[in-house]
Order: C-alpha cells, then structure tokens, then sequence
C-alpha cells in the first residue's frame, strides 16, 4: 500500500531503550514515531483526529496495555492497535486479539514483522476513518428529514407499500407516495434495497410488524 503523509505511530513503554529503539526503526522506515513512557501521559496527549496506529507494551508498572485498550474502547477511540510484550502470553494475545488488536510481538520484535503489522494498523485507520466520513454524511442527509418523513422511512424499510402506511399513519396513498419521494430524494437513494443499506449503516430499525395493518 502506498504510505499516507502524516501517519504517526505512537509507541508506549515505560522502558526508555525500548522506545529510543523502537524510534530509530520507526523512523529508518519514514514513519514519523511519538513516544510516551506512560498510557496516560498518552491518554492526555492523544488526538484521534492524527492518522495513527498504537504499539504498546503489555506489562507496564501505571496501567497494563490490555487496560489501556479498554480505555480506549471506553471513550470511544477505535484506534489500531500492536502489543509487544517480553515474553510470550497466550491468554493475553488472545484477550488482546479478542478485542480488535492488529498483531501481538513478543520482543524484541522482527522488523518486518513489525512493520507488516503496521502496514495493516495503517489500512485499518484509513478504513475506519472513511467509515466514519461516511456515517457523519449519511446522519448529515438523515437530519434533513421531516418527523413525518421519518416516519414514513421506518414503516418503507419494514417493507409496507404506501397504501399500508397510509392506514397507519391516517392519510392518503398519495400523500405518503410524496414524503416517500422526497425522503429518498434526500438520502441520495433510488431504491429500497439501498435505502435498507443506508438506514442499517446509521442503527436505524424498521417499523415492527404488529404495527402493520
């Protein structure tokens, strides 16, 4: 894959030579690398907005890695994420692994075995974060619903025709067929099967059928 710019890998050991080397390595390999001997000296500094990927060490004295990663997961930061540990630890790699991280490295960790991992953690953000552009839009379009087209959006991705919402809501087929138009109009949608897509992307449920007439 072709290397973005400004893609940083923030690394976090509490062993000083761990870092300065992991450094060297990173930056040999035109990574730019941010170091922290503490997760929370990370967790202060830490800004989602930067392209990143973590490596980080299991057993620190302030915090363990796999605590860090639960950390993260809790204020809602879905970053890649590589552990590096000195001795091998199944139960923990598959905690780690369990819980969405890229690799688990016992040190000192092989250089292309490092960096193919960071290749992935790198793939990773890219994917996260077009995901994220996509959502933000697709909630973007979904504000610009009326209440009324709302409600005609849940009972279309249930699969009633214009006539059964009609009865439900208490109006005519031919109003409902206006505020169908102009909801999928505002989705950038033209069919059902993508509207259906669209709504499941954002968490939106359709109508339950004991409310079908």
């Amino acid at each position: 894959m072709v290397r973005r710019v400004g893609f940083t890998v923030f690394v976090v050991d509490d062993d000083e030579l761990v870092l300065r080397a992991l450094s060297r390595l990173l930056r040999a390999a035109s990574y730019e690398a941010v170091c922290f001997q503490s997760p929370r000296a990370l967790l202060a500094s830490y800004d989602r907005q930067t392209p990143s990927c973590l490596i980080v060490d299991l057993s620190m004295s302030e915090m363990s890695g796999l605590q860090l990663q639960q950390e993260l997961h809790e204020r809602g930061l879905c970053v890649p994420l590589i552990f590096l540990t000195g001795t091998g630890d199944i139960p923990s790699s598959v905690t780690a692994m369990k819980a969405g991280a890229i690799d688990f490295l016992v040190k000192p960790a092989d250089r292309d075995k490092l960096l193919a991992a960071i290749a992935r953690a790198e793939q990773q953000d890219e994917d996260i974060r077009r995901e994220s552009d996509d959502l933000a839009m697709i909630n973007v379009r979904l504000s610009m619903l009326t209440p009324r087209e709302k409600e005609v959006l849940v009972y279309v991705i249930g699969g009633l025709l214009n006539k059964q919402i009609a009865a439900i809501l208490g109006t005519v087929e031919k109003t409902i067929k206006v505020h169908r138009g102009r909801m999928m109009s505002k989705l950038g949608v033209h069919s059902v099967a993508d509207l259906v897509r669209l709504t499941a992307r954002a968490g939106i449920e359709p109508a339950e059928s004991r409310y079908w007439p």
